[in-house]
């Protein structure tokens, strides 16, 4: 009988540990990178990520993941809000000052008993109303720099080891949510620094159509792949972190990008290849079938939710407004939605770079086979004004290059030349977006499905565009942009920076 007993209270004992081990919360590590385009685990040889390549292989990789827009600021606070860019006001443009109104999932989670922390870049560029400290993303982490870097341009916040301080201090057995957001691959980029660093101009796999054939176009590329290859390898020394401290197991990842490459027709622009971003995400034991390519269509206001239900936090009560976007435990149980089949995304303002602080106000329907844009106001110039030096478009060797062709030349024609109110592009035939098929007759009947599919969803979202207030988007802080733009003029016309305009 006391040997029953002993085995009775030996196996109750064992039940008790196993739920308390399934009850443990999951940990969140977000690694979001700045402007990156390209990963190994995508195909391209110019440039290696084995650590982004082994979150894919152990989890999922996406090919068709989304940003709403294609800029920093309005990227990131997608992610953490769940909303589209129209959906948050005046977070929708570049450098704005937040909307109190808007709460991030990260500020819930440290009000649900998770340790916050980012390290970088969190949300931004961008303010907060006077007066008012925000931890959108948890509280920062910058202070380690590192003594050397591949190349000059790239950030000396010791990444990696300002997330082992976060962990130093992170109370013993509570959850964590840490945002890894590298500035790298911003520019800017130390010319030729990919050849310093042992590249090769034939490494160069990747050379779209609308650049042309320079060489300082490759060099431009190779350079911009050691900061990739920076992101990946602070990516790698916190993966080894965890793994030391035991945390790996009990740990979902997300490793991405907030937006297209900083190069002509990419970063800022609606186009299929400049909306869709790298991601691979990882969480040991909770996904089906790993190692798995993932073909439905998604969005970064999918985050925000998913995080919310692997963590078991309630967005009900929770003080956010409504979230748009829906979880993406489906795909990693391997159910996909049948509704995944295609992403909207858009665009306001983005750098100061026309008259009056106006953007350039742009809805897209992405699907498996083309992509259809709708241009609020085909009469600005979509990369800025030419008199202030396309200023919507990162100066860089590519953008230098390609300004400088024969203006009826294809490449400067589709990075800086004005566009029609409609685009059309079959992506199977026509991947870089170079011929416009709004205005062929055989894809008319096409052409309207999408746009009333666009509009009646946009409709539903209240995006403002679809009603008499849609130009609020230039409204705010219009006065201050206009300034700016005045000032751009003026240095490209003189050839003298104003004090106040930092070298970009």
């Amino acid at each position: 009988m006391k040997k029953i007993f002993n085995n009775l209270f030996v196996l109750a004992l064992l039940v008790s540990q196993l739920a308390i081990a399934q009850s443990k919360r999951p940990n969140v590590l977000f690694a979001i990178a700045d402007d990156m385009s390209h990963a190994s685990a995508y195909g391209y040889k110019f440039l290696q990520t084995p650590n982004f390549d082994k979150i894919a292989s152990q989890g999922l990789l996406f090919n068709n993941m989304f940003t709403p827009s294609s800029k920093c600021s309005p990227s990131r606070a997608v992610v953490v809000t769940g909303r589209n860019p129209w959906q948050i006001e005046n977070a929708a443009n570049l450098t704005p000052v937040w909307p109190d109104k808007f709460k991030s999932f990260i500020e819930v989670l440290g009000e649900n008993g998770y340790q916050t922390g980012f390290t970088g870049k969190g949300w931004g560029p961008g303010m907060f109303e006077k007066g008012k400290k925000r931890e959108l993303t948890g509280k920062e982490y910058n202070k380690i720099k590192n003594k050397n870097v591949p190349a000059a341009g790239i950030n000396k916040i010791d990444y990696a080891e300002n997330f082992k301080v976060f962990m130093d201090q992170k109370p013993k057995d509570t959850p964590f949510f840490f945002w890894y957001g590298c500035k790298e691959p911003h520019r800017s980029y130390q010319f030729k620094s990919g050849i310093k660093n042992g590249k090769k101009i034939s490494d160069v796999d990747f050379l779209p159509t609308f650049w042309g054939d320079s060489e300082d176009v490759k060099h431009d590329i190779l350079d911009y792949a050691v900061e990739v290859e920076h992101y990946d390898n602070h990516l790698g020394k916190i993966l080894d972190h965890l793994d030391r401290l035991g945390e790996l197991d009990n740990t979902i990842i997300i490793v991405t990008s907030d937006n297209g490459m900083p190069f002509p027709r990419y970063k800022g622009h609606p186009f299929d290849f400049a909306t869709r971003v790298p991601f691979a995400v990882t969480w040991p034991k909770h996904i089906v079938k790993p190692g798995r390519v993932v073909n439905e269509f998604a969005s970064f206001t999918d985050i925000a939710p998913t995080i919310f239900e692997i963590t078991n936090v309630k967005e009900e009560g929770s003080g956010m407004i409504k979230i748009e976007g829906k979880s993406l435990l489906d795909i990693f149980n391997n159910q996909a939605n049948s509704s995944r089949n295609n992403v909207i995304t858009g665009r306001e303002r983005n750098d100061p770079s026309r008259p009056n602080g106006w953007g350039y106000p742009v809805r897209s329907i992405h699907n498996k086979d083309f992509v259809y844009s709708y241009n609020f106001h085909p009469e600005r110039w979509p990369s800025g004004t030419p008199d202030a030096d396309y200023r919507d478009t990162d100066m860089s060797p590519t953008k230098k290059y390609t300004k400088n062709l024969p203006h009826t030349s294809l490449p400067y024609q589709l990075c800086y030349g004005k566009r029609p109110q409609e685009e059309l592009y079959d992506l199977k035939k026509d991947p870089e977006c170079l011929h416009n098929l709004a205005s062929n007759s055989k894809y008319k009947k096409l052409k309207n499905k999408l746009h009333k599919e666009l509009f009646a969803e946009l409709k539903r979202q209240e995006d403002p565009r679809m009603f008499e207030n849609g130009d609020v988007f230039d409204s705010y802080e219009g006065e201050a942009r206009t300034k700016k733009y005045l000032q751009l003029v003026e240095w490209f016309k003189t050839g003298k920076r104003p004090e106040k305009i930092k070298k970009q």
